[in-house]
């Protein structure tokens, strides 16, 4: 069990419990050998796409890849805050969590994820720009532009996760500390807390739940808008080219915010398909980033083509 300090006045949590996914003994090794595995492909994924698009000078002089490597280093990041303490969960290792860690994950989370939120909102719009409005694209989003955007992007993140983390944790946690999650996030520790938690769970809502649901909003938008000119494109290989791009990104974004929607506009429930419906935007989005936006996206298998047969991306641009 964790420790508790006593103090003149209560008793107060020096750490948590992580209680972790709710699963069969018998099948501990198997889970621990597949998010073990997960972890690992994640890492490998996401490092390959952030080399090759800063080897091959023509993905990382465009904003829609400059936008991906970004992407891929908070995936890395992301999966790394939450992944190998899950993995923890599936062996005979203590389960605590110092307080201070529990501080530092639930920040972290929050300020990756939140990043990484609006980054997929840049990508819509970068995406809403290069395809209907073609011609002034290059004005419209250029490498300063993309520099500035996803800078704010990280600047937003940072902010909102100190917000969270210091309205979660100024509250009094005096016992029970056993977190009924994989994980230090709001709406399992606020259960917790020996006070009044209605206006974090508002904050919470607020902050959080409408916010994605608005960032998903405006991505559904952009993409209506986007379908609409794809249609219009005369081509059918202009239109195929145009919907694989679009598409692998909305899969992304779809699978990324429906979960999140799903927690935080409900923060004050306890349902136990919580943890479940988590692991996708903790665990599988960070994953599948790699996956689809290599297996689909030609450009890029182009460039990894190119850099294993050691020519890198300058050699055409140099003929």
């Amino acid at each position: 069990m964790g420790k508790t300090r006593n103090t003149s006045l209560d008793t107060v949590v020096t750490d948590f419990i992580l209680l972790g996914l709710s699963h069969p003994p018998s099948l501990r090794t198997l889970l621990f050998l597949v998010f073990f595995t997960i972890y690992i492909l994640t890492q490998l994924g996401n490092l390959l796409i952030l080399l090759t698009v800063r080897a091959d000078p023509k993905l990382h002089a465009r904003p829609m890849y400059m936008l991906l490597g970004v992407l891929s280093f908070l995936d890395m990041w992301l999966s790394s805050v939450i992944v190998p303490r899950l993995i923890l969960n599936f062996t005979p290792a203590s389960k605590a969590i110092p307080f201070g860690g529990c501080v530092a994950q639930l920040y972290f989370f929050h300020f990756l994820g939140s990043t990484q939120c609006f980054l997929y909102t840049l990508m819509a719009y970068d995406r809403y720009l290069a395809i209907c409005q073609p011609l002034r694209y290059p004005m419209l989003m250029n490498g300063r532009l993309c520099t500035f955007l996803v800078a704010g992007a990280w600047v937003a993140g940072s902010i909102h996760g100190s917000i969270e983390a210091t309205l979660t944790f100024r509250l009094p946690y005096c016992g029970p500390n056993q977190v009924d999650y994989f994980f230090c996030d709001i709406p399992a520790v606020l259960r917790l807390a020996c006070a009044d938690t209605s206006v974090n769970e508002l904050v919470t809502f607020v902050d959080i739940g409408v916010v994605a649901a608005s960032c998903f909003l405006l991505i559904l938008l952009s993409y209506a808008n986007i379908v609409h000119a794809i249609l219009r494109i005369r081509t059918a290989d202009g239109r195929r080219r145009a919907f694989s791009t679009c598409g692998s990104h909305l899969t992304v974004v779809t699978v990324y915010y429906v979960p999140c929607i799903f927690i935080y506009l409900r923060a004050g429930s306890k349902s136990p398909l919580d943890g479940a419906v988590a692991v996708f935007y903790t665990v599988v989005t960070p994953l599948l980033n790699p996956l689809i936006y290599t297996l689909r996206n030609q450009e890029v298998k182009s460039a990894l083509g190119r850099i294993a047969a050691g020519r890198g991306g300058g050699g055409e641009n140099n003929k």
